[in-house]
């Protein structure tokens, strides 16, 4: 999406703004800073997405970035709206979201051994800080989530489900596909939505055929709900987009996998019956499981 139509979004449109007055006339002592934007494009040291990449991502290493502020705050990170373009190009600008992970000390994943059994790393010594969550398992837990969801996305966009298109990940950030609501805006959690009845069908065979997608793959979400489903686009063109994958479980693998799955085909199931469409949760986690244990 272009910044062009994401700028009447309240809160953000000075950061897109050129500098005036008596600030136009400051003089830059830096001579390695980029010419316009806070800082460099941070693709060049980074691990890519997958190709073939989508026309909107720009590699150019002479574009620039600006942060244009918090998108959404969560437990384990926020996402900020980070804006490249290529100053000498006015056609190439992009504004993606950017999923910065907090520190190891400030962290909130509870849950987070639950999620890890049927992971492993190649070294003892790593396992065992991990498993005693020393501050170097904290160190190693931290970028082993990153890293998964990194992945994760760049798996789940080749196979055609409804994820963000991974960009890249650094060490604090992975840049990813900004989702929209087709006019201009961020999209909406699904929690938030309220919609028609014709729409609601669609929109749970969308959810049905994705979470069956990922159970055919061996997995499940782990911590799917509302609140990490996005409404993307308008109208005939309204479609699901399923965020937040660092937690994802093998469903096999991992002995609480099925338990993961069942609550969340409960959670989806019982937010499309409380908004009029009943869907029975026990059948829906039977097809799933179902899905999952059929390469076996």
């Amino acid at each position: 999406m272009s910044s062009n139509a994401f700028s009447h979004l309240a809160g953000h449109e000075n950061a897109l703004n050129r500098r005036t007055g008596a600030d136009a006339y400051a003089v830059d002592t830096d001579p390695e800073a980029p010419p316009e934007g806070e800082r460099w494009s941070s693709w060049d040291g980074a691990s890519h997405g997958p190709k073939p990449r989508p026309d909107w991502v720009i590699t150019d290493l002479g574009a620039v970035e600006s942060d244009l502020g918090v998108l959404k705050t969560g437990k384990e990170a926020d996402v900020h709206l980070v804006r490249r373009w290529v100053p000498d190009d006015p056609g190439r600008d992009v504004v993606m979201a950017g999923k910065r992970y907090r520190s190891s000390e400030n962290r909130m994943f509870h849950r987070d051994a639950g999620y890890l059994e049927g992971r492993r790393v190649r070294k003892s010594r790593e396992m065992r800080a991990m498993r005693t969550r020393t501050a170097y398992g904290k160190t190693l837990i931290g970028g082993q989530w990153a890293f998964t969801e990194f992945t994760t996305l760049g798996t789940l966009w080749e196979k055609g489900l409804p994820v963000p298109y991974p960009v890249q990940l650094s060490d604090d950030e992975m840049l990813m596909e900004f989702i929209g609501d087709g006019d201009g805006g961020a999209a909406p959690r699904l929690v938030q939505t309220r919609p028609e009845p014709e729409l609601l069908r669609e929109l749970f065979e969308q959810l049905r055929d994705a979470m069956l997608s990922l159970a055919e793959l061996g997995w499940a979400h782990g911590d799917l709900s509302p609140y990490n489903v996005l409404l993307a686009g308008n109208g005939d063109k309204a479609h699901l987009v399923i965020i937040d994958w660092p937690q994802i479980v093998d469903v096999i693998g991992n002995p609480h996998g099925p338990e993961f799955l069942e609550r969340d085909a409960r959670n989806m199931a019982d937010w499309f019956t409380r908004r009029g469409l009943e869907i029975d949760h026990g059948l829906f986690f039977g097809d799933l499981m179902a899905a999952a244990t059929s390469r076996w």
